[in-house]
């Protein structure tokens, strides 16, 4: 997906437009709330690029910022008018954590950390089946696969060869050795980990637990950058609610604790070697009597899934 394409960009490059007429006409944002009789979080989110603008609101907010050059509210208007399309996730209904993807979507580079589970732009569908089918239980077929299509689209990303998502993952070691599905799908799903981390745009670093302690003991997060804006976003996943902190003091935070867990971590090339130890192990758990597990794909389906 081009970047031009992705509505998420527009509505970040347009808030970011917004915050700096608004910073230039020397007003702050609980001003501009209360001239527009809305709340002051309004203002904040449609700056953050985290909510629709409509044209309307453009032509308001650029009479109040005292922008008199028609060609500019034009533009800004035409910018508030494709912002409110739609992403390319909405088809698949009520998506979780729809913020993260088009912050996804958008993102020039990620860094995460992964205590429990493969990441779900490294998942096999057959990993992938079986982490929803076993973190939502609930769910009925449909759904599930929905939430199965929507998550095997998203790899897409990275598999972009004109804007390829630079992936940097620090795994820590309790995710290769947690059976997810059966020991064929641990060896599938490892084996699909070494080979994709030699992308020269994926790097992915065992943590072991011989590296004891270390700065994110509290659990996930990601850090995403952006390729048309110096600020980034730290994502904080949690069981009912998700975190997007965006202040700098918080990302520098976040920043210097994956600083710390690279250095933790094995080498990517040791990651490798270690990864490779551990597909041993499964090779052998196979040989013995397990569960019926979901279906295997291949990675070509995985590429042209839709």
């Amino acid at each position: 997906m081009a970047a031009n394409s992705n509505p998420t960009v527009r509505r970040r490059r347009l808030g970011a437009e917004l915050r700096r007429l608004r910073q230039a006409s020397g007003l702050k944002s609980t001003e501009v709330a209360e001239r527009l009789m809305v709340s002051q979080p309004k203002i904040s989110h449609l700056e953050n690029g985290r909510r629709a603008i409509s044209p309307r609101d453009v032509r308001d907010l650029c009479a109040i910022y005292g922008v008199t050059d028609q060609q500019v509210i034009d533009a800004l208007m035409q910018m508030a008018e494709e912002s409110g399309q739609q992403g390319w996730w909405n088809v698949y209904g009520d998506v979780p954590q729809s913020v993260y993807i088009a912050l996804e979507t958008d993102a020039a580079t990620v860094r995460a950390y992964e205590p429990l589970t493969i990441p779900g732009l490294l998942q096999t569908p057959a990993y992938a089946q079986a982490v929803i089918g076993a973190a939502m239980p609930a769910l009925t077929a449909a759904r599930a696969a929905g939430r199965l299509k929507v998550r095997l689209r998203r790899q897409h990303r990275i598999y972009d060869p004109t804007r390829p998502l630079r992936l940097w993952v620090v795994l820590d070691e309790s995710v290769l050795r947690r059976v997810v599905g059966s020991p064929d799908i641990m060896r599938e799903q490892l084996e699909h980990l070494n080979a994709i981390s030699a992308e020269p745009h994926i790097t992915v670093q065992i943590l072991p637990y011989a590296a004891g302690a270390h700065p994110a003991l509290s659990g996930q997060f990601s850090i995403l950058s952006f390729a048309d804006t110096p600020e980034a976003v730290v994502h904080v996943e949690r069981f009912s609610s998700d975190l997007y902190l965006e202040k700098a003091s918080d990302v520098r935070h976040f920043g210097a604790m994956y600083e710390h867990l690279q250095a933790q971590a094995l080498s990517p090339d040791d990651s490798r070697d270690f990864v490779t130890d551990t597909v041993k192990s499964y090779i052998d758990a196979a040989s013995r009597p397990a569960c019926p597990a979901p279906r295997s794909w291949t990675l070509s389906e995985t590429l042209h899934f839709e």
